[in-house]
């Protein structure tokens, strides 16, 4: 059976009871002078988002859309060994040789000779820009043991298109800083944006840190208000400046105003762009509104009511609609009819302690936030509150975590 390794990522895996434990992030070979590589076994991400290790051994079924293994699985972090070589974070884009002619690989091949025995069999290239697809036997193949200095991404990305951002990241950090580069560079802006959004402080400023200054600013437009101010905080103070002057003066204001809050504020972690609109807007004009794509469940659960302009910092606030209310009201009801009046705002000063106690006693996910003016100015989301209040590691602790 021959199973092409560029697929496998996010496939789901089921232990020996049928329950689901995790899913491939990645395949582990051993690179062999003069023979096939050897096939150790696989990359799997368990919750909370820990890789760990899968002996190729105890693989009893790759089927489409689903692995399955026997025995029991070491929970301990996966961390590759020196010999060791991942398929999709080291191996794709590679250019190599086939005969006299450079190509560029987009996938492998791993096949189980015997039972329990996999090797890489074939190598899956393209030739230049129009990408003429050919597969090839391994022995055909040379230059995967060649350190490169611009490998490319393509590859890589595209096995990991259908993997959710905060997937994606924990794959990235797990690569070596000039894989990363590499990677982060062929991505779009908005991807980009949404992936450096789950790292963890270092590994964002590692990535930030080697793209080109424009480059840099365009990524930090795609990323929400308050995760780009989280990131200039982070930045020596001259790079921040340099990257909010690049920015866009529109997408640099909202910004600007969330870097004058204290970061262990509600103004400092609060979102600038929560769900916003007049009192004379309908409940079916809300719920479009919230059933966007790009909004967190968190900023979706509640609509702020303000008198115009609706944009941060807003009009008079008057009030807040959750969006079960919401979904209990005819369409053509009014939001002015429809708010909350028992939900007082919070204002921009106060502390992570009073925000978080603000929430729990009134059971939300998310409060509005309001300055001396009477304008609404952003929202608190649960999601801000936990980022700011676990420990900077918490990523790298959650992986390393004892069940």
């Amino acid at each position: 059976m021959k199973i092409f390794v560029a697929r496998l990522p996010g496939t789901p895996v089921f232990d020996p009871a049928g329950d689901q434990i995790g899913r491939v992030r990645d395949v582990v070979v051993g690179l062999r002078i003069g023979r096939r590589p050897r096939v150790h076994g696989l990359v799997v991400e368990v919750q909370p988002r820990r890789p760990v290790f899968l002996p190729i051994t105890r693989v009893r079924r790759i089927e489409s859309g689903s692995v399955v293994f026997t025995g029991r699985l070491n929970m301990r972090r996966f961390e590759q060994r020196a010999t060791e070589t991942l398929v999709i974070g080291q191996m794709l884009d590679l250019t190599v040789s086939v005969g006299d002619q450079p190509m560029t690989v987009y996938d492998v091949a791993m096949e189980e000779l015997k039972p329990s025995t996999w090797e890489i069999t074939k190598v899956a290239v393209y030739k230049g820009r129009r990408r003429e697809p050919r597969t090839v036997d391994w022995a055909e193949v040379s230059g995967f043991d060649t350190l490169q200095k611009d490998q490319g991404a393509a590859g890589l990305i595209a096995a990991f298109e259908s993997l959710r951002a905060a997937d994606m990241a924990s794959a990235l950090h797990d690569l070596p800083i000039k894989r990363r580069v590499e990677i982060a560079r062929a991505l779009r802006d908005d991807r980009l944006a949404d992936v450096l959004e789950e790292l963890p402080p270092d590994d964002q400023i590692g990535i930030l840190g080697r793209l080109e200054p424009e480059r840099a600013a365009d990524v930090l437009e795609e990323m929400g208000p308050d995760d780009a101010a989280d990131l200039l905080h982070d930045l020596p103070e001259e790079q921040a400046a340099e990257l909010l002057a690049l920015m866009e003066p529109w997408e640099a204001a909202p910004v600007r105003r969330l870097l004058t809050y204290p970061e262990t504020s509600a103004g400092g972690v609060m979102t600038s762009e929560p769900v916003i609109l007049p009192p004379n807007a309908t409940v079916a004009e809300a719920l479009a509104h919230i059933r966007q794509q790009d909004l967190t469940p968190a900023v979706a659960s509640q609509v702020y009511v303000t008198r115009p302009p609706t944009e941060t910092p807003t009009g008079a606030y008057l009030g807040v609609t959750h969006f079960q209310r919401l979904l209990r009201e005819p369409p053509s009801t009014l939001l002015g009819a429809v708010l909350d009046p028992s939900i007082d705002p919070i204002r921009p000063e106060f502390t992570l302690r009073q925000v978080t106690y603000y929430l729990a006693h009134y059971n939300l996910v998310a409060a509005p936030v309001v300055d001396e003016l009477g304008r609404l100015v952003g929202a608190v989301t649960v999601d801000d509150v936990l980022d700011h209040l676990l420990p900077e590691d918490w990523r790298e602790r959650a992986d390393d975590r004892d069940d």
